[in-house]
């Protein structure tokens, strides 16, 4: 099981303009990197046999792949002795990332989905430095070794759990300072409870009048962090359109507008993992609509959906319950409010109207209420729920028997 950590750093003055340093250097060999592919791509991506009568044929050189322009490192600290101050691996590993972003453009992430043509990173655009290997031990008390670099002091607000192994490191510079994010590894994997409380087992809903309701009735407002700091972000934004390009007011504007976006961030960060632990701590099982939020950020409702930030929430109560050993269910999120969770027929409603009132059995509730349920019933078929159901029916059955049997 792999995790991550993250520390912030409180590197010296020194320091400082070393690891501004070092980001800038590397920024210029990703885009020259960059530019090769992209240059190679542009002029042969037409076969020699399909290409226009009147065209200019460069000269024919191998593609330029992740190892060729590895081999070029040598020679990179040969022509530009400055780089040699800059870590090996660390140089290597921005190798790794052209290549990740050329593939993303020609064949696609694990789901097939191709990103656009990468574009060339200015130099407050690169942020992130990586050590793809790291020695056992590297923390020292309240410091940590770099290879190349030297020790800088961090704050360890939380310990490493015992057993975990440091496998990479980052250095990433944000707005409000410097940040260390270590990926653990842990050996034993989790498994999935062997038997799930039947009364554990829950359904949410999320949307927009209400972050979240279950299918318990329970429900979790939404907090709309962004549009609570939306006054303050317009001073700060006018600030900065009103700064000459360039001064040193305007990055001091920036800086100022950076931090704030931060602060709204991390307040959202902070809202979706409480609420994902106090649903971890009350539920076995939880059901979710499997939603295209992609698709809802284009509509009038983007900001608020954005705001509310599902694709995060749900992505974070995930990972939180693999690591628990309990179960997170996506369903079809098809008429879950259309549909009655008591008689199952269809009751068309427009999304202005929030109650649910049904004409055939009845039934009369809150609309996200009516939908939770829903989505709790279509999670009783998960492959895994249905073989926990057929065994506890099978256990049961022969202590029927047993009983018979001793009768």
């Amino acid at each position: 099981m792999r995790t991550a950590y993250q520390y912030r750093l409180r590197p010296t003055k020194q320091q400082v303009i070393e690891i501004d340093k070092w980001l800038s250097m590397l920024c210029a060999q990703y885009n020259y990197l960059l530019a090769d592919r992209g240059n190679w791509f542009e002029q042969n991506r037409s076969p020699v046999n399909a290409c226009p009568l009147v065209c200019h044929l460069p000269e024919l050189r191998d593609n330029p792949d992740y190892y060729s322009q590895k081999k070029t490192l040598p020679q990179l600290k040969k022509t530009h002795p400055w780089y040699s101050e800059i870590y090996s691996q660390v140089l290597q590993d921005v190798v790794k990332r052209v290549k990740v972003t050329f593939d993303r453009f020609l064949k696609g992430d694990s789901n097939g989905k191709r990103s656009g043509k990468p574009r060339f990173k200015a130099r407050n655009r690169y942020r992130t430095f990586t050590y793809p290997q790291i020695k056992e031990g590297c923390l020292q008390g309240n410091q940590i070794a770099l290879p190349m670099f030297g020790k800088v002091k961090v704050v360890l607000h939380r310990p490493i759990p015992g057993g975990f192994k440091i496998k990479t490191a980052s250095v990433t510079k944000k707005a409000d300072g410097y940040y260390l994010t270590l990926s653990l590894e842990d050996k034993t994997v989790p498994e999935i409870k062997p038997d799930f409380n039947p009364d554990k087992i829950t359904g949410i809903d999320v949307g927009l009048k209400e972050f979240l309701t279950t299918s318990d009735g329970e429900t979790v407002s939404i907090p709309q962090h962004y549009r609570k700091a939306q006054k303050r972000l317009r001073v700060l934004q006018k600030r900065v359109s009103r700064r000459k390009n360039g001064s040193n007011r305007r990055q001091k504007a920036v800086k100022q507008l950076g931090n704030q976006h931060k602060k709204v961030a991390d307040k959202r960060k902070d809202f979706h993992f409480n609420t994902a632990n106090h649903l971890l701590s009350k539920y076995d099982v939880i059901a979710h609509e499997d939603l295209n939020v992609k698709g809802l950020a284009r509509t009038r409702l983007a900001k608020s959906v954005l705001d509310a930030g599902w694709s995060s929430f749900l992505l974070i109560l995930t990972n939180k319950a693999v690591n628990a050993g309990l179960l997170v269910v996506p369903v079809s999120a098809h008429n879950t409010s259309q549909d009655c969770s008591t008689c199952g027929e269809k009751v068309p409603k427009k999304l202005h109207i929030r109650w649910h009132d049904c004409p055939h059995c009845g039934c009369s509730l809150d609309r996200d209420h009516n939908a939770a349920i829903n989505i709790r019933s279509r999670a009783e078929g998960h492959p895994v729920l249905k073989a926990q159901r057929l065994l506890s029916n099978s256990r049961i059955g022969c202590e029927a028997r047993a009983l018979s049997v001793l009768r």
